[in-house]
C-alpha cells in the first residue's frame, strides 16, 4: 500500500484551567494534526503540539517540507522514509522542530501500517500486556492554591488513580516541601506519589528538597534540574535514594545515551514527539532495557498506551485529558489500570466533529 498525499489540520485545545509549572503557564494546546491518505483508503493519523499554539505554523510547514519523503512510498517501508527524513534534518540540527516534523509523521505512518493489517501498534511491535497502571498527571501544578491541591487530590483519589504527581521547583523551596507533604497528607501512604520540577531547581537546591522529603516514600524526582545539566541531574541522582526521571526534553536515541551515560536518570520518560515517533521510541526502549532501566512516556496518552503495551521494562502510564477530545474513543482506566485497546493502529482515531470545532482558520 503506497501513500498517495500528506494533509495537516491545526486545532487549539482550551484546557479545564490554565496550567503552571516552574517554566510554563498555559490554559491551551495547539496541535498540528497529520493525515497520510494511501492508495488503499487508509489513512494513518499523527499530531505534535505546542502550549498555547506558539508557532504552529513552523511546525505545520516542517511537516510539510518532508512530504517529499513519504509521498509515494509503500508504508511498510517505515524504517527507511525515517532514516531518509533524519537525513535531510541534519543540516538544519537533528533536535527541536526538525524532529517534530518527523515524529508527526512516522506516527501517521505506524497508524496506517496498523489499520492496514487490522493490528493494533501494540501487536506490530509485539504485544506484552493488557493494561498497565496509571497516573493522574493532569492537575496538582506549581499554580494551584494549598486548598486546590487537596480537592484535585482527593479527585484523584476519588476516580480510582492509584498514583499521582505533584509539580515542585518554585522560588521558596519551603513551599515546596509543605506542598508535597499536604498531598501526601491527603491522599494516605498507598498511594503512589511523584514530585516534578520541571527543570526548575539548582542541583543544591533539588537535593535539599529531596532528602527533605525522604520520609514520603516518593516514587520518582522527576526533572530535578536543567535538561541539558546532566552533571547536574547525575549529582542529584548520586546524593539521593529516590529514583531520578528524566526524558521528555530528550532527542532521538543520542541523547537517552547520553544521559544512560551519565547516570543522570533511574527512570526515562521518551516524548513520541520529541524522540522522533514510534520508530525511534522502539529504538529507545529496547536501549532502556538492555541498561536495565524502566520507562515511561511521556505525555501522548492516547498514542503512549499503544507503546506500554509493548514493551517489558515500561512500568506506568502519564495520564492527562488534554488531547482527550479531539478523540472518537476515550482512554478507559479501571481501578488505577489503564485499559490498551486492541484496535487497529493506535486504537484512537480522531474525531470529525472535534476537528471542525477546533479547527483554526487560516
Amino acid at each position: 500500500m503506497r501513500v498517495t498525499g500528506l494533509r495537516t489540520e491545526r486545532v487549539m485545545l482550551p484546557l479545564a484551567s490554565a496550567v503552571g509549572s516552574a517554566i510554563h503557564t498555559f490554559d491551551k494546546v495547539g496541535c498540528v494534526l497529520t493525515f497520510i491518505e494511501t492508495d488503499g483508503g487508509v489513512v494513518g493519523e499523527g499530531f505534535v503540539f505546542s502550549l498555547n499554539g506558539a508557532r504552529l505554523a513552523v511546525l505545520e510547514y516542517m511537516i510539510a517540507s518532508l512530504a517529499q519523503h513519504v509521498v509515494g512510498r509503500d508504508i511498510d517501508d517505515s524504517e527507511d522514509i525515517w532514516a531518509a527524513m533524519w537525513s535531510d534534518v541534519n543540516f538544519f540540527g537533528q533536535q527541536g522542530i526538525t524532529i517534530y516534523g518527523i515524529s508527526a509523521i512516522d506516527m501517521a505512518l505506524w497508524d496506517a501500517r496498523g489499520k492496514q493489517s487490522g493490528k493494533s501498534i501494540a501487536r506490530l511491535l509485539g504485544r506484552r500486556r493488557e493494561t498497565i497502571a496509571a497516573y493522574a498527571s493532569g492537575g496538582l501544578f506549581l499554580s494551584r492554591t494549598r486548598e486546590q491541591l487537596e480537592k484535585e487530590a482527593r479527585m484523584f483519589v476519588d476516580k480510582g488513580f492509584k498514583a499521582m504527581k505533584v509539580r515542585v521547583g518554585g522560588p521558596d523551596l519551603k513551599q515546596d516541601i509543605a506542598r508535597v507533604r499536604l498531598v501526601r497528607e491527603t491522599i494516605g501512604p498507598d498511594i503512589g506519589l511523584m514530585i516534578d520540577a520541571n527543570q526548575g531547581l539548582t542541583r543544591d537546591n533539588a537535593i535539599r528538597l529531596g532528602r527533605a522529603l525522604a520520609d514520603l516514600d516518593l516514587t520518582w524526582f522527576e526533572e530535578p534540574v536543567a535538561a541539558s545539566d546532566r552533571e547536574g541531574a547525575a549529582a542529584v541522582a548520586a546524593a539521593l535514594d529516590v529514583p531520578i526521571a528524566a526524558g521528555e526534553t530528550e532527542y532521538a536515541r543520542n541523547g537517552f545515551r547520553q544521559i544512560i551515560e551519565a547516570k543522570a536518570a533511574e527512570v526515562l520518560m521518551p516524548d513520541l514527539m520529541r524522540v522522533g515517533g514510534v520508530s525511534e521510541f522502539a529504538k529507545i526502549a529496547h536501549y532502556a532495557e538492555i541498561a536495565n532501566l524502566p520507562i515511561s512516556p511521556h505525555l501522548f496518552p492516547e498514542q503512549s498506551l499503544q507503546l506500554v503495551g509493548a514493551f517489558s521494562n515500561a512500568i506506568v502510564f502519564e495520564h492527562v485529558d488534554w488531547f482527550s477530545p479531539l478523540y472518537e474513543d476515550a482512554i478507559e482506566i479501571n481501578n488505577g489500570m489503564a485499559v490498551i485497546p486492541d484496535r487497529p493502529g493506535f486504537g484512537f482515531p480522531f474525531s470529525e466533529k472535534a476537528i471542525t470545532r477546533y479547527r483554526i482558520s487560516n
